[in-house]
């Protein structure tokens, strides 16, 4: 192995933007900015860390120790979440004491524009916050889709705040697995207002509700009929709406809309124990009602907490959790299995030309994979 240590200071430091989103996160280390090799087959640059040394630059909120700690957490590579975890582990006492927000919206709606105006005004304040952007990825490229989150640059550079957009990729635990086990990282950095944004509206956003303490859809009046504009099942999912671009011309508009949907909302069930869903209207340009949803995120906090509800909501979420991962993992260990790769297309094929039906198939599947099971614990 190279020493490491003599050549630190001739690498090339990678871009420190919290939107530069790295390479390598599928494959490890490999792609990552700063990773080279010196000759084939031995890689130099960065190096490895232990367990200890990530734990301890997280809990000192060493922010270069914690981008490569959330990396190691995205990373799919079985070394990598066995690492995780152990840091993950070690961290866990340092956890929970944030406010997790999940923020949803049309398109259009203004969502990083109210994220940066509403981040800037909570990081004055004295709080330090992380952005989180599950980004979906392309199905034609294999990239991440991250357009949008070039319009959060004043807020990447605050020095509270850490923007970390990342790609669902797929891979075992997808978003639930990569976004919760970041958040926890970010908890025990000393982040104590943590921000899941979703691009656009649909299946993330019941995933990203199931993480989260405080769901805000943002909305915008005068984009058609407001009512009708977006799922009935995303309404349900949100503690509070807020009518956004409610400044000049648009102002009666933003108030209107407000009115239709308190209307709606009493022929819904609130989403939470004893508090029903509330609509605010704001202005990311302006700053108008940001302090007013930062005041209801606050009250929310304290009502749930003191009623009990808010414990209850992130005990049920790790139950979820830990049902969802199970999934997840007994799915892949039965694709991965031998016996069911080289059985899958041919039973395939027989349901597709109809001479099978579909639980037959799956029946004769599953009996297969336990077989398989059965041999592998015999040798």
């Amino acid at each position: 192995m190279p020493n490491d240590t003599d050549d630190t200071s001739k690498q090339s430091v990678p871009p420190r933007s919290a939107l530069h989103v790295m390479k390598g996160v599928e494959g490890g280390h490999e792609g990552l900015p700063g990773y080279a090799t010196d000759r084939p087959g031995r890689p130099r640059g960065k190096r490895t860390l232990s367990t200890e040394e990530y734990v301890k630059g997280i809990l000192d909120g060493d922010r270069t120790l914690l981008a490569r700690a959330i990396t190691l957490v995205e990373s799919n590579a079985p070394a990598h979440q066995e690492q995780a975890q152990e840091v993950l582990q070690a961290v866990m006492p340092h956890t929970g004491h944030s406010i997790r927000v999940g923020i949803t919206g049309v398109p259009g709606a203004g969502k990083s524009t109210l994220i940066e105006t509403l981040g800037t005004s909570l990081t004055e304040r004295g709080h330090k916050l992380a952005v989180m952007a599950v980004d979906p990825t392309s199905s034609l490229s294999g990239g991440s889709i991250l357009g949008d989150k070039t319009r959060m640059e004043g807020l990447a550079r605050d020095t509270r705040a850490f923007i970390r957009p990342s790609p669902s990729g797929g891979a075992l635990g997808g978003v639930a697995r990569k976004t919760r086990e970041t958040m926890l990282l970010f908890e025990a950095a000393g982040y104590d207002v943590l921000f899941v944004e979703t691009v656009g509206v649909g299946q993330n956003e019941i995933t990203v509700r199931s993480m989260v303490d405080y769901f805000l859809l943002v909305l915008i009046a005068g984009a058609g009929d407001e009512l009708q504009g977006i799922k009935k099942g995303v309404i349900e999912l949100a503690d509070t709406i807020v009518i956004n671009k409610a400044d000049g011309d648009n102002i009666r508009a933003a108030r209107a809309a407000r009115a239709e949907y308190e209307q709606a909302l009493h022929y819904l069930r609130p989403p939470a124990d004893g508090r029903a869903c509330r609509v605010l209207t704001a202005s990311a340009q302006t700053g108008d009602g940001i302090k007013d949803l930062w005041n209801d995120i606050e009250a929310f906090r304290e009502e749930m907490s003191t009623s009990g509800a808010m414990q209850k909501r992130r005990r049920e979420q790790s139950r979820q959790w830990l049902h969802s991962m199970l999934d997840e993992r007994l799915r892949d260990l039965f694709y991965r299995q031998p016996a069911i790769r080289q059985s899958l297309p041919d039973i395939e094929k027989q349901v597709m030309e109809g001479r099978l039906p579909v639980t037959a198939a799956a029946w004769k599947l599953l009996e297969t994979f336990q077989h398989g099971e059965d041999a592998a614990e015999e040798t």
